[in-house]
């Protein structure tokens, strides 16, 4: 078994380091404070190549693997979640164009992220339709040449910038099966119908754009659809495998940055004339932050890789990764705050952002107690 990372994975984690560090940190708490979506970091983080750097090359991406994307997440989500959101979801969705769309979709929707001109998102989520997808009620009906798109999306990652979205709908409801019947179609901003609303107010990531989609009567052409009609729930699944993946990197990411911080404070801060860090119960917390840090990082290096080599564990690796991932990732930043005590009350410090934005990690991409029941689902041999 190989555990190390190549050298060039090693430069490519310092490079994204150094720009998260130069670009990211010194505006981080601007761009919380006013639920700001940073375009002009995006820009820039799409010179570098980091907005679609999983695209093939073909159509202006780097191709890194799902490895180096998982490093490019940690070394962001270590300095800023919110504006680190920004910058690896600015393709949020492609991956269906990628791996179902037609060549005509991938010249059209990939390349224009890859080279920062677009922004795009995936509308799965609904009011009423958040961990039951196969209970979605967006509907899109066949009208000649077109698709006619009615309903409503909820928490949509991008949602208020976006220039499209790949959007869940179902389009076959008299079908028996809960599973089938859906369809993934394409959906762009300028269609008449389509209006978004942004949602502010959220307890952490408030840099990254979240809105609300509503659809009345927005009609796209035919070729919109994204693969084969009635196959949707099964794309999506495949979908979720990825990006849960991304998930548990961002967990990582987050738990990394609460625990460095953690370390740095606890050496600088004296009490009782010496360094809290020589204090055993500070120096147990250190341990285990990093420790369990450590941990959930290799879980989630080994569903990235799985996810290169199509292992047949991959589903249940993924929601291994997100869950623990995520619950270090809170557990970590919690610690964080309570080593730098008062101060780590207040936005002075990175870990009061730190610890709101790790929350979200246990909810999006299907929540903790969703990926507890994958688990066991993939334990026992059962289907969806």
């Amino acid at each position: 078994m190989e555990f190390g990372l190549t050298q060039e994975q090693e430069q490519l984690r310092e490079e994204v380091r150094r720009f998260a560090e130069n670009e990211i940190a010194p505006v981080a708490g601007e761009y919380d404070r006013e639920e700001k979506y940073p375009a002009e970091i995006v820009e820039k983080a799409a010179e570098m190549g980091l907005t679609g750097a999983h695209f093939p090359m073909e159509y202006g991406g780097v191709g890194y693997s799902t490895l180096e994307m998982a490093l490019i997440t940690e070394e962001l989500f270590a300095v800023d979640p919110g504006i680190g959101l920004c910058v690896t979801s600015a393709g949020f969705g492609a991956e269906a164009i990628m791996e179902f769309g037609t060549e005509e979709q991938k010249e059209e929707y990939l390349r224009p992220i890859a080279e920062g001109e677009a922004v795009m998102g995936a509308a799965i989520s609904e009011p009423h339709a958040g961990s039951d997808v196969s209970s979605i009620s967006t509907t899109a009906r066949k009208d000649g040449d077109e698709w006619v798109l009615n309903g409503s999306k909820m928490w949509i990652t991008n949602g208020s910038v976006g220039d499209y979205f790949v959007v869940m709908c179902e389009t076959d409801p008299d079908v028996g099966d809960r599973y089938t019947g859906f369809s993934q179609i394409l959906v762009e901003r300028d269609r008449d119908g389509f209006e978004s609303e942004k949602i502010t107010g959220k307890m952490g990531i408030r840099a990254s754009d979240t809105a609300e989609l509503r659809f009345d009567d927005v009609r796209v052409p035919e070729e919109n659809l994204v693969g084969q009609r009635g196959m949707g729930f099964p794309q999506l699944m495949q979908f979720f495998d990825e990006t849960r993946t991304m998930v548990a990197a961002q967990a990582v990411g987050i738990a990394k940055g609460a625990a460095e911080r953690a370390l740095e404070y606890a050496e600088e801060r004296e009490q009782f004339g010496r360094s809290i860090s020589e204090f055993q119960a500070i120096r147990h917390k250190l341990s285990e932050m990093h420790t369990r840090t450590e941990a959930a990082r290799q879980l989630t290096y080994k569903s990235a890789w799985s996810v290169e080599h199509a292992e047949d564990d991959l589903t249940m690796l993924a929601s291994m990764a997100k869950e623990f991932a995520s619950d270090v990732a809170t557990d970590v930043a919690d610690e964080a705050v309570q080593i730098h005590g008062g101060a780590g009350f207040v936005d002075d410090f990175d870990v009061e952002r730190l610890y709101r934005d790790s929350k979200i990690t246990q909810i999006y991409e299907g929540t903790t107690e969703i990926q507890k029941n994958i688990v066991a689902r993939e334990l026992l041999g059962e289907g969806y």
